[in-house]
């Protein structure tokens, strides 16, 4: 090996040391999450779930601060348990899934708050409106498996979900508690 070889090969190393190490290992297990969320009509709690769902996450528990968490939600999957209901759904008022098909999140911050607890900054963004959120996490581990489990509040008349008509909010609550669960392989011992 001559010196340019040497010195190429040892440029290759102290940058492989400086720059983030992706965790292309990582993965969501979707068949074992679940994304809830509850919204008030007429007073009376009502359950929906998203049944499709993706991310991409490079997240090190010893290095928050370097962290890239992304989310992908299939709207068309939201589901309340009624056909009738979820016919509703994907209607313009409510998701206006075939303009808006996809809502996403993506991380801007993240921080430990804990031992196994972190806050999660990052951009909601549902029906091409985007909204700063914190979102507060609780990391456990069995095996080769790291559980999220986490919830917030949002609002869902500045994301136009519930629009016109349905904006009067004693019919539904502005209000939705939005909880998940994320397993996930791939992360290392916290």
């Amino acid at each position: 090996m001559n010196s340019q070889s040497k010195l190429g090969a040892g440029l290759v190393a102290l940058l492989s040391l400086c720059l983030p190490q992706a965790h292309a290992d990582q993965k969501l297990q979707a068949a074992q999450s679940e994304i809830v969320f509850v919204s008030k009509q007429m007073g009376v709690p009502v359950e929906g779930r998203f049944k499709a769902f993706d991310s991409q996450i490079s997240f090190d528990p010893a290095k928050p601060a370097i962290a890239k968490i992304s989310f992908s939600v299939d709207m068309t999957s939201a589901t309340l348990g009624s056909k009738e209901t979820d016919a509703e759904l994907v209607k313009p008022d409510w998701f206006n899934t075939a303009k808006f098909a996809k809502a996403s999140f993506q991380s801007t911050a993240v921080k430990s708050t804990g031992a196994g607890k972190y806050e999660v900054s990052g951009k909601l963004n549902i029906k091409g409106l985007s909204q700063d959120i914190v979102v507060p996490l609780s990391l456990s581990q069995t095996g080769g498996l790291t559980t999220a489990v986490g919830a917030f509040a949002l609002k869902r008349l500045p994301f136009k979900i519930g629009d016109n008509e349905w904006s009067d909010t004693s019919m539904v609550a502005d209000d939705v508690q939005v909880k998940f669960k994320f397993v996930l392989t791939g992360v290392a011992k916290l």
